[in-house]
């Protein structure tokens, strides 16, 4: 059975309900599999006529046994997860007419229009599971920078075994993605608007952190997570990449290049595993906005704090890409110590330089490419005028590294991610179209449906968000302790 390790070497090995559910392992870092399961060119040839739920059970049985999750309950998981999306294929590909052999992955279709939906759907239905079959109830805390909030708030809303805590800068994400996360009616979801945070989510990210290493409030409270920390999201997030490059390869093996939009290094992650599972990926194009804290690294070597730009693309308006550590783990031959070693640097000074040896290693496979403002809204108004389609801005940041580094790229097809639906950035669009009657495309009706209804909240200085999450937290699993 397939056991899970953590990326700073200090822990026992796990089996996969205890990964999950943990979210963070004991010692602080991130949980993986002892080895990474692998298929063949001939496996990716039985696998193309299947349907992405299909495919999905074909992944995820590489990295579940049956013993801890049967087969039949993996699928009616599974089928029971991506039921409420959209599209029958949850993950449609377009292709654009004005670049050539260039196909947008349109990762919006899920209940709240962004791509967090493919991974959330699944994780926090597999972690209710667990619960459900342990009679226990657990603490979820998240924080979201726009897209991770409201997709864990829906798929939680209304699960008896979990408490939803999404915490969000109040600054830097739009009213839209707000009201996906405040207008839920459910008890068991807790919205937490957080003011001051002059390094966005990353602020966010410190303070959660801090209650995971108070031991005594993380046992009461059986704290947890489904942010991208959570390996259940990088492992269901392998899934799209194999079935977009099956969608669109014409034999097995040709090399297909794909573009990410990207900001705390999740989704590429995942990308990057896949590939080094078997998937013949030729380039990934790491697709940063002005925040370019990836594009530093692949560019240059360097892990490097800086300060924090608001963009159009604002949910990768991202300093620290804590899964990049996830990654890099398996680049350097699964040493846990150089992981906790180059973190506790980075911890104490905002720096890290990687040796020449690492950063050929890591880099290998990898373009980068940092996108101005300017560029995003551009690049959304000449496509809109061209083709009559509407990307969102961090879809625009994919375009666009794809375009400037096409001469560098060596697959036969381009694949460029779009990541969330353009009705969930009303003014970023009106601000690339000039104009402020938006078209049919940049709306949707579960965003005019919200603007409809009441919103609760908390709201929270940052300055003690720490001592009031303390309080708030404890009082309302004590009050539904009362309540059971």
């Amino acid at each position: 059975m397939l056991q899970y390790l953590s990326t700073t070497g200090g822990t026992e090995p796990v089996d996969f309900e205890t990964a999950i559910l943990d979210g963070f392992a004991g010692d602080g870092g991130l949980y993986v599999p002892e080895r990474l399961p692998t298929f063949s060119l001939e496996q990716l040839d039985q696998w193309r006529s299947l349907g992405y739920i299909d495919l999905a059970f074909e992944i995820l049985s590489l990295f579940i046994d049956s013993s801890v999750i049967k087969a039949a309950e993996l699928k009616q998981l599974l089928t029971e997860a991506y039921a409420p999306f959209e599209k029958e294929s949850v993950i449609p590909l377009h292709p654009l007419r004005s670049r050539k052999n260039t196909y947008i992955m349109e990762l919006f279709y899920g209940p709240t229009l962004s791509f967090k939906d493919i991974g959330l759907a699944f994780l926090v239905n597999l972690v209710d599971f667990f619960l459900q079959r342990k009679k226990e109830r657990l603490s979820i805390v998240v924080a979201t920078t726009g897209d991770t909030g409201p997709a864990t708030a829906y798929f939680a809303a209304g699960k008896s075994s979990l408490d939803a805590w999404v915490l969000y800068p109040q600054e830097f994400i739009t009213e839209e993605q707000e009201r996906q996360m405040t207008t839920l009616p459910h008890s068991n979801v807790y919205p937490v608007a957080v003011s001051n945070c002059p390094d966005g989510g990353d602020d966010l990210d410190l303070v959660i952190a801090k209650l995971y290493a108070n031991k005594t409030f993380k046992k009461k409270l059986k704290l947890s997570s489904v942010n991208s920390i959570n390996w259940g999201r990088v492992m269901m997030q392998t899934v799209h990449y194999v079935y977009g490059y099956l969608q669109v390869a014409d034999q097995m093996g040709d090399p297909i290049d794909m573009v990410v939009p990207s900001g705390a290094f999740g989704n590429l992650c995942a990308g990057g595993l896949a590939r080094n599972m078997g998937l013949p990926v030729g380039t990934f194009v790491v697709a940063n906005n002005q925040n370019a804290c990836l594009h530093r690294i692949f560019s240059q070597g360097l892990f490097k704090k800086e300060a924090i730009f608001e963009t159009p693309s604002s949910a990768i308006d991202i300093l620290i890409p804590y899964n990049f550590w996830r990654f890099l783990y398996f680049q350097v031959g699964m040493d846990g110590s150089k992981i906790k070693r180059w973190i506790s640097e980075f911890k104490r000074t905002g720096n890290l330089q990687f040796d020449q040896e690492t950063f050929e290693s890591y880099k290998k496979g990898f373009l980068s490419y940092s996108a101005t403002n300017e560029q995003t809204l551009s690049t959304i108004r000449e496509i809109y005028q061209t083709e009559n389609y509407l990307l969102d801005p961090h879809g625009a940041v994919a375009v666009i590294a794809a375009e400037t580094l096409a001469e560098s790229l060596n697959g036969k097809k381009v694949i460029c991610l779009n990541t969330a639906h353009p009705a969930k950035f009303p003014d970023v669009i009106a601000a690339a179209l000039a104009s402020s009657i938006l078209p049919e495309a940049a709306n949707h009706r579960s965003i005019v449906e919200a603007q409809k209804r009441c919103q609760k909240k908390y709201a929270c200085d940052h300055s003690h968000l720490e001592e009031a999450l303390l309080t708030a937290m404890e009082s309302n699993w004590d009050l539904n302790k009362v309540n059971e």
